[in-house]
């Protein structure tokens, strides 16, 4: 009568062992660090990892291991505060060759990651490390736009030689095209034109001008694609710099959260992820650019740049595309096997791209990186926000054929094809974002409501398993097993699939070993009543797991309907308790009916006249 499948021994036996195995790796503590990635040209060499040990060796800093991991040297050190003075120490010395980030470097040893084995991941109030939330400005993405969208029909009159006068912007969403009186076809071919061109405006015809409207659907698409492209630069600009575990995510319709582990230096922060930056392909314009820089008597359809070695050069004002037109870019090579760049572009800069290069053949063209950085000065005890304009050219290449969507830069040596790439798959912000709110959590704080969770929870724990044996006895025994592989469950699956863990997140295990008690409350208390009923002891434990596996469903379910709400429209802190009380009461209803069953039957399934029940 009391009996178990054998082959949900087997199950358990398995789930117990891929738990221990994906929760180890939270025994192994990250070492503070300071990560150094090539900028520029730069290069991570041994001549590097000599200047970084004497650097730190003069400031006082003793690092327990300089070395190469990756693409980066990493710095692992001995103490949070050994970890600052190394980050402020290599900074200064670097400068804007390499840049140098804080950041926790695994332990794990290799074998386990290669098994997919890591630690969980820290929130900010574990680790420490500063929080932004910054609002994007959809008024500036919105003109923007609707600049673009009128060269586009200059692009596409000219195209189509359909004379005009004017191009002009009307209030927020519309563009008025004025007509030459000599146009071929009159309005209702230029306006045929710019619907081939554009079918998603709304054109309306008036004597000789077009009036071009944005429609309101069009309106809002372009703030959201605002919102999710900033998003996507922002986290590629963090992942270039190496920030370990950055949380960025959108917060309502125009916000955004920016939570960097482990970064002390708000301003550094605020340059990393504040600036508006864009890329720009532009022809050279014929001429001396170092008589133009000396004279400043500039041709009238050019402007004067320089490059990264300060020299000048004179481009077109007209923009042939934009990083916003950018799709891909990766280092790729020429037909000469040397470095290059692949560059993929949407649909719209393609044909603006081979229309121009066209009838430029074996002409220069150069990448012009242009960012605009916030500065904040205190002025009388107030902050004062301004912006430096950065402009500079990184690229210029001889144009060989006509290109259209898919096209290489060339004349780049490996590592300047390596930075290009970067920069052109960062992408640019397509608005500008302002400060709204910002904090810092310092790292002992951090040390300190890990040290605090820990311990609440383990002492909920151990409170629960000492009165579970002494008023259950040897089930009070089984049910504190069942808890343990239970709390074993949550920490693997949650390291597992990279869930963080946050202070509420805490909460959330302790309020999940809560739920798995009352199951087990449950259960015990069901087989007690069936032994006052006078049920033979087997068949009380039996019928105990079967009557309360129903009632134990339905409440750890209205449990899950709420954590899934919670997840779906908090943020942040909810969504990680969320998380934890969702894999937790999961994990509580297996342990409580299977894995606690399976114990049971395993201490009384043998005795023969088993008559009482230490319950």
């Amino acid at each position: 009568m009391l009996e178990f499948p054998r082959w949900k021994y087997f199950l358990i036996l398995a789930i117990l062992v891929l738990s221990a195995l994906y929760a180890l790796p939270n025994i192994y503590q990250k070492d503070p660090s300071v990560q150094i990635t090539a900028n520029r040209g730069a290069q991570i060499d041994d001549a590097l990892r000599d200047k970084v040990q004497s650097e730190l060796s003069s400031a006082g800093v003793t690092a327990t291991s300089v070395a190469r991991e990756g693409e980066s040297m990493m710095v692992r050190l001995a103490s949070l505060q050994a970890q600052t003075t190394a980050n402020d120490t290599l900074r200064d010395s670097l400068g804007e060759d390499y840049v140098v980030a804080l950041s926790l470097a695994s332990t794990v040893p290799d074998w386990l990651n290669n098994l997919g084995g890591k630690p969980l991941v820290l929130g900010l109030d574990l680790q420490g490390g500063v929080h932004f939330v910054l609002e994007v400005d959809q008024k500036a993405a919105l003109e923007k736009r609707v600049e673009a969208y009128a060269e586009d029909i200059r692009s596409s009159l000219r195209d189509a030689r359909v004379g005009y006068q004017a191009v002009e912007r009307r209030g927020d969403n519309s563009i008025v095209v004025s007509l030459s009186e000599s146009a071929a076809g009159g309005a209702p071919a230029a306006r045929d034109v710019l619907f081939k061109a554009q079918p998603t405006l709304e054109y309306a015809l008036s004597g000789n001008r077009i009036t071009v409207t944005i429609p309101a659907s069009e309106l809002a698409q372009i703030a959201s694609g605002a919102i999710e492209q900033n998003i996507t630069t922002l986290r590629n600009r963090v992942n270039q710099l190496g920030v370990a575990d950055p949380i960025i995510q959108r917060q309502g319709d125009s916000r955004v959260v920016v939570q960097l582990p482990g970064v002390q230096d708000t301003a550094e922060a605020k340059r990393m992820i504040g600036a508006t930056a864009t890329l720009e392909y532009r022809l050279v314009i014929d001429g001396d650019a170092q008589d133009a820089a000396t004279s400043g008597r500039i041709p009238p359809e050019a402007r004067l740049y320089r490059d990264r070695g300060g020299r000048p050069v004179l481009l077109s004002k007209r923009t042939i595309v934009t990083g916003d037109q950018m799709v891909k870019a990766e280092v790729s090579t020429d037909q000469n096997g040397l470095p290059a760049v692949a560059v993929t572009l949407n649909s719209v800069g393609g044909q603006r791209m081979f229309d121009v290069t066209s009838v430029n053949v074996n002409k220069p063209m150069a990448v012009v990186y242009t960012e605009r950085i916030p500065q904040v000065t205190v002025v009388d005890g107030k902050e004062q926000r301004s912006f430096r304009v950065k402009e500079e050219v990184i690229s210029v290449a001889n144009i060989n054929s006509p290109l259209g969507k898919n096209f290489i830069t060339t004349g780049l040596e490996k590592t300047e094809a390596d930075n290009l790439a970067k920069l052109l798959r960062a992408g640019s912000l397509a608005a500008p974002m302002d400060f709204v709110e910002e904090k810092i959590v310092g790292p002992s704080l951090g040390a300190e409501n890990v040290e605090r969770g820990v311990t609440a929870v383990l002492y909920a724990f151990l409170f629960t398993l000492v009165f579970f044996t002494i008023y259950y006895r040897m089930f009070g025994v089984i049910t504190s097993l069942a808890l343990m592989f239970n709390l074993l469950i949550v920490v693997a699956v949650m390291s597992l699939f990279g869930a963080t863990m946050t202070l509420p997140g805490f909460a959330g295990l302790a309020l999940s070993i809560g739920l798995s008690v009352d199951a087990n409350v449950l259960i015990n208390e069901r087989i007690r009543e069936e032994l006052r009923l006078g049920v033979p002891a087997k068949a009380a434990i039996t019928a105990g797991y079967e009557k309360a596996s129903g009632t134990i469903l339905d409440a750890n379910l209205t449990g899950i309907l709420a954590g899934v709400a919670l997840y779906a429209f908090g943020t942040g802190p909810l969504k990680g308790f969320a998380v934890t009380m969702i894999v937790g009461i999961i994990a509580s209803m297996f342990t409580a009916i299977t894995v606690s069953r399976a114990l049971a039957v395993l201490v009384y399934s043998r005795r023969k006249k088993l008559k009482t029940l230490a319950i």
